[in-house]
């Protein structure tokens, strides 16, 4: 039997919660599939969120369950495999729901570059968002991974939080850099380093070091003292749900995500998506405002259709 409701937000993070909060409290009878994988599970910490600067994401998320439970919200601990074109999701578990709107939640996975060490210290010394962290370690020495020719910007903007910033190239070429690069990294006071990254040196459960490949007989490289390596993973949006639906979507540097109206309303009626299913650099406070938008948007939708259906009746 499919059980129907009136939204379904898949998606248990910010933008999801957030979502449903709005949605509870509007009365819509609503449904949270929650895979439990949020993109920020690795930080301690969540920053630059107002009234909620330093909070733990775990507690975040832990607190925004609570808070949509008051309002009748279901959420399944489950994971939405399948959705046709009359919205009915078949979730892991063999379970199919039906929703008369939904809201795409699902956010992105980061792969990390392959390089020793980075997955394992990613979100404790080894970071990707200034933003998320600079403040916490400001002023220590810091590194900053090239994977891309856009590797620079990342450099450029993590000089506002140390003066003491070293920029590996890895796997770019010096050739890549332009002029401007160039002019701006020496302005900026970034001392730039080619060749390839082998790995990270980990002592007392610390980053000490960045080692370069080759350089001796038995291997390794120059080893630079580095306390702080920024990264720039590759985003990996998570769009099946979208592609099924056939929604449209716009290719950037960061991968494919889905042609939005201001409300976050895709190019198929009745779907929304927020959060960064929508795109890569929205940001805890971001996604919790887009989820707003959409239920808002998405309460006010269905008023007006069941109005106008009754006057017709």
């Amino acid at each position: 039997m499919t059980e129907t409701y009136e939204v379904i937000v898949i998606g248990g993070g910010a933008a999801g919660l957030s979502a449903a909060l709005v949605l509870g409290r509007a009365r819509r009878r609503t449904l949270v599939v929650d895979a439990g994988e949020p993109r920020n599970a690795p930080a301690a910490h969540m920053q630059g969120y107002l009234s909620r600067d330093g909070m733990p994401p775990a507690e975040f998320l832990a607190v925004g369950r609570e808070e949509i439970a008051r309002y009748g919200v279901e959420l399944v601990r489950d994971r939405a495999v399948d959705v046709t074109q009359d919205f009915a999701i078949t979730l892991a578990s063999g379970s199919v729901v039906h929703a008369r709107r939904l809201v795409i939640a699902t956010g992105l996975k980061d792969e990390l570059p392959a390089v020793s060490g980075v997955a394992e210290r990613f979100g404790r010394d080894v970071l990707h968002c200034p933003y998320c962290h600079g403040w916490e370690v400001r002023d220590r020495a810091f590194g900053v991974l090239a994977t891309t020719p856009m590797s620079v910007h990342q450099a450029l903007i993590v000089s506002q939080w140390s003066k003491d910033v070293t920029f590996f190239l890895h796997t770019v070429a010096e050739a890549d850099l332009s002029d401007d690069d160039r002019r701006r990294l020496s302005a900026a006071g970034v001392r730039v380093v080619p060749g390839e990254v082998e790995g990270l040196v980990i002592e007392d459960d610390r980053l000490t070091g960045v080692r370069l490949a080759g350089g001796t007989p038995s291997g390794g490289g120059t080893t630079y003292d580095r306390e702080v390596l920024f990264v720039a993973p590759r985003a990996v949006p998570q769009n099946e749900l979208l592609e099924q639906l056939g929604a449209e979507l716009r290719e950037t540097p960061f991968g494919a995500y889905p042609v939005l109206d201001e409300t976050g309303q895709t190019t198929v009626p009745g779907v929304w998506a927020a959060g960064n299913a929508a795109g890569f650099a929205e940001q805890v406070i971001n996604a919790a405002g887009a989820g707003y938008r959409a239920a808002a948007t998405i309460n006010g939708e269905l008023l007006m259709t069941d109005l106008d259906a009754a006057v017709r009746v």
